[in-house]
Parts: C-alpha cells; sequence; structure tokens
C-alpha cells in the first residue's frame, strides 16, 4: 500500500479491549449471518507516539524468553510493544478479515539500530497484500517504530496471517503462486537444545506481551474457539530461538521464522541451531529449526542474518 493516510491514537490500545471486540463482533455475525461486505484493506494506518518501554515488563520479557539482561530492547520485545496497534488495524470495521481466527503464518524483522530502552518510540502499522491462500485468505500486517526525536527508521516487521476458510471475491484463487508452498520433507538433526514449555507458558508469555488471545490461555479457553488444547504464542516461540542465536547477532539483523505446526502445550521442544561464519571469521547467519521432540514434527524454521 502507497502512502495510507494515516489515524493518530491517543495511547498503545488495550489488546484485552480489541479481542471483546473481536469476539462481539463475531458473534454478532454468526447470528445475523453477515460478512464484512468488503474485499479490500482499509487505506489507513494506525500510529502511537512517544511510546516508552517499562523497564520491569522489559526484565520479566527478557528473563522469559532467555535474552541477556540489557538496556537494549529484544527485536521480538519490539514487535510486542508494536503488536496492540497492528492489531488495532486488523479490528477495524472495515477490515475484510475476521480477527479472531487468524493464523500466524510467518514473520521478517529488520533490526537497524539497537533500541535503547529510554527511547520515545513512534509505531506506525497498516495492512496490505491482500492475496488469495490455498486455505483462504492471507495478508501482511506491517509494523514500523521509529525514533520520536528524530524520526530515524529503527525497526520493520511484517507479519503474514492467513484467515482460514475465508474466500474473498477478486482475490486471488487458491493454489496460485501467493499460496503457501507445501513443508519440504524433514528429518530432524541432532538437537543442540530442548525445551520443556509448562501449561502456563500461554499465560506467562501473555503478561509480558500484553497478548491474552483466548487460544494460549487454557485448554477451556482455546476449545471455545475450536482448538485441542491452548498453544504456545508463535511470537514467544521465535522470540525464544532468537534468544537462543545469542551474542553473536550483529547490531544490525534480519530475523524471519516461518510457522508450520503449533505448539500445544504442555510440550517438549527441540531446537537446531547452525552457525554460518564469513571468510574472515566473523558470524554472517545462524538458522534454527524448532520440532516435537517426540513425534519429529516440525514446527517453525527462521534465519538470523547480519544486516549491513
Amino acid at each position: 500500500m502507497t502512502n495510507p493516510q494515516p489515524v493518530i491514537l491517543g495511547e498503545l490500545p488495550s489488546l484485552s479491549k480489541l479481542y471483546v471486540n473481536a469476539a462481539t463482533t463475531a458473534a454478532r455475525r454468526r447470528v445475523l449471518g453477515a460478512a464484512t461486505g468488503r474485499h479490500s484493506l482499509p487505506s489507513v494506518s494506525h500510529e502511537v507516539r512517544n511510546v516508552k518501554a517499562d523497564v520491569g515488563n522489559l526484565t520479566a520479557y527478557q528473563h522469559l524468553v532467555g535474552e541477556t539482561a540489557s538496556d537494549t530492547l529484544p527485536a521480538g520485545y519490539v514487535h510486542a510493544l508494536a503488536f496492540p496497534v497492528a492489531l488495532s488495524v486488523m479490528n477495524r470495521d472495515d477490515f475484510p478479515l475476521p480477527l479472531l481466527g487468524m493464523i500466524h503464518l510467518k514473520n521478517h524483522v529488520e533490526q537497524r539500530v539497537p533500541i535503547a530502552f529510554s527511547e520515545a518510540l513512534d509505531i506506525r502499522s497498516w495492512a496490505e497484500n491482500l492475496a488469495g491462500h490455498k486455505a483462504g485468505t492471507q495478508v501482511d500486517v506491517v509494523a514500523e517504530v521509529r525514533s520520536a526525536s528524530s524520526g530515524e527508521l529503527l525497526w520493520r516487521g511484517v507479519s503474514t496471517y492467513l484467515a482460514k476458510g475465508i474466500f474473498l471475491p477478486g482475490i486471488d484463487k487458491p493454489g496460485s503462486a501467493n499460496g503457501a508452498s507445501a513443508p519440504s520433507d524433514f528429518s530432524p538433526p541432532n538437537p543442540t537444545a530442548l525445551w520443556q514449555l509448562g501449561l502456563d507458558t500461554g499465560r506467562s508469555y501473555a503478561t509480558v506481551s500484553g497478548d491474552f488471545n483466548p487460544i494460549h490461555l487454557s485448554v477451556l479457553s482455546a476449545k471455545a474457539l475450536g482448538l485441542r488444547g491452548s498453544i504456545a504464542h508463535g511470537m514467544y516461540l521465535a522470540s525464544r530461538a532468537l534468544a537462543d542465536v545469542g551474542a553473536v547477532k550483529a547490531n544490525a539483523f534480519t530475523w524471519d521464522v516461518s510457522f508450520e505446526a503449533p505448539v500445544f502445550l504442555p510440550a517438549r521442544v527441540a531446537v537446531d541451531i547452525s552457525t554460518i561464519q564469513s571468510d574472515t571469521g566473523s558470524w554472517e547467519r545462524s538458522d534454527y529449526a524448532a520440532w516435537n521432540a517426540r513425534s519429529g514434527r516440525r514446527h517453525f524454521t527462521g534465519t538470523v542474518a547480519s544486516l549491513g
């Protein structure tokens, strides 16, 4: 989308209120049999200015995902800061896809420079690239984080979501080039780490991220939305993998993750991280994969690479 019209929000939206509103909208549509009636994305962006991280919350996040204690914001924490703004775009009445039930397919982040926890930030988000998928309709939700003082772009993330079972008229047909490719064959290697995830993992991440989506909180709340049990947040898993990559990351890097299968809690997740160095011996890239330690089914893959 080119130059979406900015809508300035007075403060960070409440994620709990957004989910309640989404649930109310979904219930109304089920009763009335009504859809949005829209087949295009809103040509607006939402923006919140002068956002600052809470140091207590930052410390709790770092401890939860295994990041080293630091005054610099982890890239996953910046995603969590920007998430309420992104979700508010998806919760608009003129957004053509239902918010509840969205499946997170992949994420691409560019961390341009380190961000100090004390820095005031401007956060802006919008949706683009509405496209067909073999299982429904997908959309990219973009978030940009800039310095409130200089306007410099510090961080940029693109999250791709799937509205399963929703096929909009005029959008690329299922099976087109925009659909996700089938996962490649996977033979689990010897893991470099094993994660033991308890039933409370979703609630713990919700506490530090503010993302209280019911599918992550309990078996009962997840079953109410059609799942057999609660699942771990995708960005918790990706952020923990990023933390496991560790201090080899450059100050500027890209971070990619593609999700294949949910992690139902409790779980034992095997992880493999492989690092590639340049001819001079400096860190260049780390690839990671995670899978069910019992069945061998792959949960997600990703890459962290130097940006320079």
